[in-house]
């Protein structure tokens, strides 16, 4: 199991993919997407990390489903990871779970909630391993190269990658500056689109979020379009039934055909080299 290339690449095709269920709801269900989602990046081509939460420490609600804890959920993607040979990613919310997950995953994430927090960028960035860090919806794109300062600090040579997820515009309601894509490649970071969770309409659902699963792949073609060096897709095969961010996830079933449509968008936007804009 090898990890696609994080540096940042404007003209490399195709992008890498980071894809899996919101939340480890069960073994079964972790597994089933993995398996459907390395034939589909393997017919297509597209190199593929499995991403998984074994806890969402950041639910709208307290009594909301937050996954099988630390110990369960690692022991699971530390199977799928030995089983089926792929790359795992999952996020950390404190020092604790980075110690803890560090020895078992291949790429640790930072939700964006918690890109300001000093120690576990730190801590994270230190682990040895690359991070994927979630701009908050609260940031501009510009302030994330302070986020990656704070990282390389700790650890100068860390692979850090750097994710769009959307910006909040007034209640419950998020959108996407596409141009953030290109203003956060002066991080000197490969930048990575989340395009499930900025559908996402936080906490519109009162005690949950709910979504707009139909802009999906309207924004996932427009970041293609400009470029990006990796995808974020959450997914799961009932949406309906899935018990955290369903509403913004897109069904597993029609994976293989909008990852189709994006790998033939992306070979065509890479096929000459990238103007950067900056020097304009």
């Amino acid at each position: 199991m090898t990890l696609p290339d994080l540096r940042p690449g404007l003209t490399r095709s195709p992008f890498y993919l980071i894809s899996g269920p919101c939340v480890i709801e069960s073994r079964e269900l972790a597994f089933e997407v993995a398996t459907t989602l390395k034939s589909i990046t393997a017919d297509l081509d597209i190199p593929f990390v499995f991403k998984a939460s074994f806890d969402k420490a950041n639910r709208t609600s307290g009594v909301s489903f937050r996954g099988l804890g630390r110990t369960q959920g690692l022991e699971i993607l530390s199977e799928i990871r030995e089983s089926l040979k792929v790359p795992v990613l999952t996020d950390v919310h404190s020092l604790a779970d980075v110690d803890a997950a560090k020895n078992v995953v291949d790429y640790l994430q930072i939700p964006a909630f918690l890109c300001r927090q000093t120690d576990l960028v730190q801590a994270a960035a230190s682990s040895g391993l690359p991070v994927n860090i979630k701009k908050g919806q609260f940031l501009s794109p510009e302030e994330m190269t302070q986020v990656v300062n704070k990282a390389h600090a700790a650890q100068p040579d860390a692979v850090i990658t750097v994710c769009e997820r959307g910006v909040s515009f007034g209640y419950h309601n998020l959108v996407v500056d596409m141009r953030s894509l290109e203003i956060m490649r002066q991080t000197g970071c490969a930048v990575v689109f989340d395009s499930t969770h900025s559908v996402q309409l936080p906490g519109a659902g009162g005690d949950r979020s709910s979504g707009q699963r139909q802009y999906i792949p309207l924004l996932a073609r427009a970041a293609v379009a400009v470029g990006i060096d990796g995808l974020f897709m959450e997914t799961h095969p009932r949406p309906e039934e899935a018990l955290s961010d369903g509403p913004n996830a897109w069904p597993l079933k029609h994976m293989k055909e909008l990852l189709t449509a994006l790998v033939a968008l992306d070979k065509l936007a890479k096929r000459d080299a990238i103007i950067s804009f900056t020097d304009l």
